[in-house]
């Protein structure tokens, strides 16, 4: 008999991630429609209230009232229940205490977050680090050093497992001992793109991954948006790095300015368009940074205590190495303008340079192009 208060507790607690789910699956019940309903009636068992009880609610559609009695839909909703349980998913819901407390705070947040991973990190400090996917070797560069740095200083680093920034973003923390979050535009069991299989396992091995779109979810691309306004709503503050004009990580900004978050923005080339959207951001208000140093200080509460340095080793140099070195920036030179400005005859920078790029100090990009990568002593 001692153990009947934990299977009641347990019955209840499936019943009422049942009738949530009823809610979100219901169609033309989005998550305004969902609050007003559950405010109404009081209970989220209002999911299985009777048809005259919905008729009272004010301005429910009548499509939503109708779906609601559907008994395909609480079928559908007990699957997804059973599928979420065999996948050892979580289902963290408006009223669970695991519910992020900062997306609370946004329009219109998710009734229902499903978590593969820790959702422990759903309420821990987290920065979002969001930009182009074709991204260039500067902006990786860029966006490995502040995920690495924001991971080293306690913070989770909180992306959307896209291909460029994202991934950068997602790695970086993870090989540094840090946490991140992915958030999804599918369903949680899908792994997208397939070229970050790896990384998905490491985030719901090491992290979470994250979605408000049921299972199966196709990766649609209008999803994407949607997904963004939860990037922005986990964080204290976005940061962009590398930006077309007319670019998914413009929208999480924009998300975030009207969350009341802070945006930072990555200056780049004034040449290259795709730092078109970072340059616009910092002329609206964004605030320019180059390091986490910058970001750190921007943020109006006491930053955590730094528990790793993301630095590598300083690399020796000789002479000739290090001249090399101090022409070179984060984005290409040629090897002729290498050539001009170290005096050095044509075929000891082409040495030099080999052995730079096998110390991992230079990246060699085509067109003999060669840009700086590490520290150097």
């Amino acid at each position: 008999m001692a153990d009947r208060p934990d299977k009641k507790d347990f019955h209840r607690r499936i019943m009422t991630l049942l009738d949530w789910l009823i809610l979100t699956l219901t169609p033309g019940c989005g998550p305004a429609t969902a609050r007003r309903l559950l405010d109404y009636l009081g209970e989220v068992g209002a999911a299985a209230a009777t048809v005259d009880a919905l008729a009272t609610v004010p301005g429910l559609r009548t499509e939503v009232r109708r779906h609601l009695g559907d008994p395909a839909i609480r079928q559908r909703a007990a699957t997804e229940l059973e599928r979420c349980e065999k996948l050892g998913l979580h289902l963290v819901a408006w009223d669970d205490p695991r519910y992020p407390a900062l997306l609370k705070e946004i329009a219109n947040p998710p009734l229902v977050l499903y978590v593969k991973g820790d959702p422990a990190l759903l309420n821990t400090p987290a920065l979002a680090v969001v930009g182009a996917r074709a991204a260039t070797s500067y902006g990786q560069k860029i966006a490995g050093e502040i995920s690495a740095g924001l991971a080293c200083h306690g913070f989770t680093v909180v992306s959307g497992l896209a291909l460029g920034i994202d991934g950068v973003a997602h790695r970086h923390a993870l090989q540094n001992g840090g946490k991140t979050i992915a958030v999804l535009g599918c369903g949680v069991d899908l792994p997208y793109p397939a070229q970050h299989r790896d990384l998905y396992q490491a985030i719901a091995d090491q992290g979470a991954l994250v979605s408000d779109y049921p299972l199966s979810t196709p990766p649609d691309g209008f999803r994407f948006p949607a997904r963004n306004r939860i990037i922005s709503g986990l964080c204290r503050g976005v940061i962009v790095i590398e930006a077309a004009k007319h670019s998914g990580s413009l929208i999480t900004a924009e998300l975030a300015m009207e969350q009341g978050r802070e945006v930072f923005a990555v200056p780049g080339r004034v040449d290259s368009a795709k730092s078109e959207g970072c340059h616009r951001l910092i002329r609206e208000g964004a605030t320019l940074v180059h390091s986490v140093a910058d970001i750190l200080a921007e943020l109006d509460y006491p930053s955590p205590v730094t528990t790793a340095s993301p630095q590598a080793p300083a690399v020796p140099l000789s002479a000739e190495e290090q001249s090399i070195v101090a022409c070179l920036e984060a984005y290409p030179k040629d090897i002729d303008t290498i050539i001009t400005t170290t005096r050095l005859s044509a075929q000891q920078v082409a040495t030099l340079l080999l052995g730079l790029e096998l110390k991992g100090v230079v990246a060699s990009h085509p067109g003999q192009q060669y840009l700086r990568l590490g520290a150097t002593s």
